[in-house]
Parts: structure tokens; sequence; C-alpha cells
């Protein structure tokens, strides 16, 4: 039986699966000194977060398949991977409107300041009417930019259409034109769509290019009434500059679900402003999701040991 890593915890059906499949061992998660040892010989590994070189790969000379329980892969070094003619899988769709909903909610909780003033109820200080420095903004109607037009992307810009009647505004690498026709949805430029934008949602996946894509500049073309929302990756944010542009107020709030360094430090600025929603990068946190994510993970697995092409395979190229 071929050997496999299994780095972070898995539901136990799944586990018993694989187990009839393929000699298991569990490891807690990736830095676990037994990690390398078990890595000589192992065949395939899941998980999620594992950051994936050439370092590590040097120590896996059997490894053919690597398989994230996550829509993102910005943890795998895919030039190396393909240089070793090494499988790669992610599981998109399954998380799509899970995490939606997530960015969507956040974008809610940010405009309506709804967290603020839960807090402000449960502290006592609600004797009577809440005057206007404790309004909110409506969403409705607004004009919503999304930076990545990907299935979450355009799954947010759907909630957004049909449940809150906003214009959409969107900026990708490419134009989308069945969001167009089905939302539309109006291509502009990054420049044009933070000018115009009353909530900015950050959606691209994090690469090289994108590596703090939204910063100073950026922020200063941004309305002062506009709320920026970021579900996408945190180093694609310059931090600092997000900091500073909410303290003189050149942007209205902000909701984020993602950070530059995770989990976030005790001293970072935006824990301590009302202004600002955290969630502890949740997008696809729920009990059927993450399920589901697991299970196309272990399907990846099994199909591509056995030589047949895994359900969401990322590098198709590999695969001759």
């Amino acid at each position: 039986m071929k050997k496999i890593i299994v780095y972070n915890p898995i539901y136990s059906d799944l586990l018993k699966i694989l187990q009839k499949h393929f000699q298991v061992v569990e490891l807690t998660n990736g830095e676990n000194p037994e990690f390398i040892h078990e890595l000589k010989d192992a065949h395939g590994i899941i998980g999620s977060g594992l950051k994936v070189d050439r370092t590590l790969l040097d120590e896996a000379p059997n490894l053919e398949i690597i398989c994230n329980i996550s829509v993102g892969y910005d943890n795998l070094d895919m030039e190396a991977v393909n240089a070793r003619g090494i499988m790669a899988t992610n599981t998109p769709d399954v998380l799509t409107d899970s995490t939606a909903d997530t960015i969507f909610g956040l974008l809610l909780a940010t405009a309506r300041r709804i967290t603020e003033l839960d807090q402000y109820v449960k502290s006592g200080q609600w004797t009577g009417k809440i005057g206007e420095d404790l309004y909110g903004v409506d969403i409705h109607h607004k004009t919503l930019g999304i930076i990545g037009m990907g299935r979450i992307g355009k799954a947010i810009a759907e909630r957004a259409h049909f449940g809150f009647k906003m214009k959409i505004l969107y900026h990708n690498r490419s134009r989308k034109l069945n969001a167009e026709e089905q939302l539309q949805a109006e291509y502009v430029s990054l420049q044009e769509l933070l000018q115009q934008s009353d909530f900015v949602c950050l959606m691209a996946p994090l690469s090289p290019e994108t590596v703090q894509l939204i910063g100073k500049q950026e922020f200063s073309l941004m309305k002062k009434t506009a709320i920026f929302v970021n579900g996408a990756r945190g180093q694609m944010v310059d931090e600092d500059a997000l900091v500073e542009a909410l303290k003189k107020r050149e942007i209205c709030a902000a909701g984020l679900d993602v950070y530059e360094k995770e989990p976030v430090e005790p001293n970072n600025p935006l824990l301590y402003m009302k202004n600002v929603v955290t969630l502890p990068h949740i997008g696809s946190a729920t009990l059927e999701t993450r399920y589901k994510m697991a299970k196309l993970a272990a399907e990846n697995l099994i199909k591509g040991l056995q030589g047949e092409i895994p359900p969401s395979l990322i590098n198709k190229e590999v695969f001759i």
C-alpha cells in the first residue's frame, strides 16, 4: 500500500476511507519533527497551509500528489511542483457559497456597525435612542466594486445584485461576460473601481503580481465614505497604509477576514479601531463546507494515486 501523510486532523469517516486505500500516517502539522522523516517514503500528503517549496520537496523523492484542503494554493511553489511532475489539487466550488456568505456578512456588519453596536448593548451603554454618531450606512442601491471576479467574487456579486439591488463594478485579469450579462456588472480599471465604489471588496488570488496590490495610493483614490472589505489574502494589502487611511478618515471603515500576519498580533492597531470588523479567517468555516472540502481532497488523493485524473487537479500538464 502506498503511504500518505495526513498533516491536519481530518473527519474520522474520511480517515477510515483513506486507511482502506493507503498506509496512513497522521501528524498534527507539517512542522512536526517526524514529518520530514515520514515524508521520505510518502506518496501523497493531504492537509492545508503547509508551505511546499523546493527544500521540502527535496526530502520527498517518492511524492506523487499534494492535496490542499483549500481553494487557494499560494502555499505551493508550483514551479518546483511542476518540475518534479507532482500533481497538485485544491478544493474549489464546494466553498464558494459559504465564503460568499461570510464576506457579504462582513460587509453588512461593517456598514451597519453590527459588532460595535452589539458591544454597545451588552456593555449597558444603551439607555435610550441612539444618536447619529452611532448610525451606519445603507448598502442597498449602492455601488459595490469587486477586485477579482472568480467563483467567489461572482457569488458575492449575485448576493449584492439580486438581494440588495447594488450596482456592480469589477476588475479582473480578464472580462467575465457571463457576470456582465447576468448581473449587469461593469468591467472597469482598478483606478475607476476605487474611485466610484461605495464598497470595495478584494477577492483576487494572491500572486507575485498582487502582493500589496492595495496600498497608500489606492486608499487615497477611494471615497471618504468607502468601506473596504478584504476576503482574499492579507499580503495583498499594505496594512500600515490601511491603518493610516482609517486613522485619517480617508476611508470610512474596513471589514477584514485576512491579515498580513495570522493569527493577528495582539498589538495590531486594527484590533482597537471601532470602525474595523475583524474575523479570524473563517471564509469557509461551516461544518458542512469544511466536510465537503475534506471529502473532495480525499477523492483527489485516492484518484491521483490510483492513476486517475483527480477531480480538481490544478496542474493538468503533469498528468500525461
